[in-house]
């Protein structure tokens, strides 16, 4: 009976684990009339999962962008959220670091952030 006990309550933790080995956000889980509710998320690049990863509106308006063209650049960047290279860098960077976004091609022009 030990053997069973043992593995009871782990199924949380079992599927947090399944989640990231498919490389998929963990599954949003809300307590709800008494219970428990558990949503998987298909699609990663919502504004509701993008928000629980504390990104600027501007940076989650890139990444919606990013997500409906296959690709942002800089200076597309810029336009759709009216700031400057420097802070839209900077931004981008921090997508990239949060592993939202990655940078592909070379640096300047020809540079653009894709899905990660």
């Amino acid at each position: 009976m030990a053997g069973y006990i043992e593995s009871w309550g782990r199924g949380i933790e079992i599927m947090m684990e399944g989640c990231k080995e498919y490389n998929i956000p963990e599954p949003l889980i809300v307590e709800e009339q008494g219970g428990l509710s558990v949503t998987f998320l298909k699609d990663i690049y919502t504004r509701e999962y993008l928000q629980t990863l504390n990104l600027s509106e501007r940076q989650i308006k890139g990444v919606l962008y990013a997500k409906d063209k296959g690709s942002i650049k800089n200076a597309e960047y810029q336009a759709i959220n009216n700031v400057g290279r420097t802070v839209a860098t900077e931004e981008l960077q921090d997508l990239v670091q949060t592993k939202v976004l990655k940078n592909v091609g070379t640096t300047g022009r020809s540079a653009k952030y894709v899905l990660k």
